[in-house]
């Protein structure tokens, strides 16, 4: 991995988070650079949870975890803050969303662990890079995020179905994206499925779980990737009595670039 620069573009991006300055999703933000998905738990669950994340590596690579009660993160980035650093926070209770928020201090306990969890912007940058378009970028929207019929790999209480994010490409291009993401394992990798949604339980492409609705046109072909979402669906699965997590799009922008993780020949 590549070592930590002391000033990147998304320091002032998670300053400006910091100060209540930007409460906005980061998509697009800090090009080059990696963004991560963010859950926080209780240390009495952190170790099943991080058991379920590796038994589940594809939909929640895990790209660090914080020791209990310290907020930062120095693997990821300069002087991070997880109290006060994302746009926009959810706050969790007994498996239900219960409010969001712009800074998680006045929340924080000293039992509490952070796990950042690799994110689809890495192999999106990518995909972009080699001249592919996505649709929801195109369109300036949130990913369109499915629940689908695929189960994860249980640990303790923690478990519930596998969430997947999807992109339409032409079947020219579709080969493509399966080739490009597959580079980076440690980011969702390549598809998990191609094709009719109805086969993983998708009754319909219009009406996502989570993200926005893009137009899928004639004759495209729907990639569906493993979603780090999986790891917040899997905490609701579990009841915890209290979680804290990014909210949808509002991601912790780190000082690690893309070309870290990506594994071409």
């Amino acid at each position: 991995m590549a070592d930590i620069m002391t000033e990147t573009p998304a320091a002032p991006i998670r300053m400006a988070a910091r100060n209540g300055a930007f409460h906005g999703q980061t998509s697009g933000l800090a090009p080059g650079f990696v963004q991560a998905n963010i859950a926080i738990l209780p240390a009495a669950d952190a170790d099943a949870f991080a058991a379920f994340c590796q038994q589940n590596r594809q939909a929640c690579p895990v790209l660090a975890i914080s020791a209990p009660g310290d907020p930062s993160l120095p693997t990821l980035g300069h002087d991070i803050d997880i109290r006060h650093d994302l746009p926009r926070y959810c706050c969790y209770r007994d498996g239900q969303m219960t409010e969001t928020l712009q800074d998680v201090g006045a929340l924080w306990r000293d039992d509490l662990v952070t796990f950042a969890i690799g994110c689809s912007f890495t192999f999106e940058h990518a995909l972009l890079a080699a001249g592919l378009p996505l649709r929801h970028v195109a369109q300036k929207r949130n990913v369109a995020m499915y629940r689908s019929n695929i189960d994860t790999h249980p640990v303790g209480r923690f478990g519930g179905k596998l969430v997947v994010s999807m992109r339409p490409f032409r079947p020219e291009q579709a080969d493509r994206a399966e080739a490009i993401s597959a580079r980076f394992v440690e980011m969702h990798g390549a598809p998990v499925h191609r094709g009719d949604p109805a086969a993983i339980g998708i009754h319909d492409l219009a009406a996502p779980d989570y993200g926005d609705a893009v137009d899928v046109e004639a004759g495209e072909v729907p990639l569906f990737w493993a979603c780090g979402v999986t790891s917040q669906a899997a905490l609701q699965h579990a009841q915890l009595p209290f979680f804290l997590a990014h909210a949808p799009g509002c991601m912790l922008v780190t000082d690690l670039p893309h070309s870290a993780f990506d594994h071409a020949a």
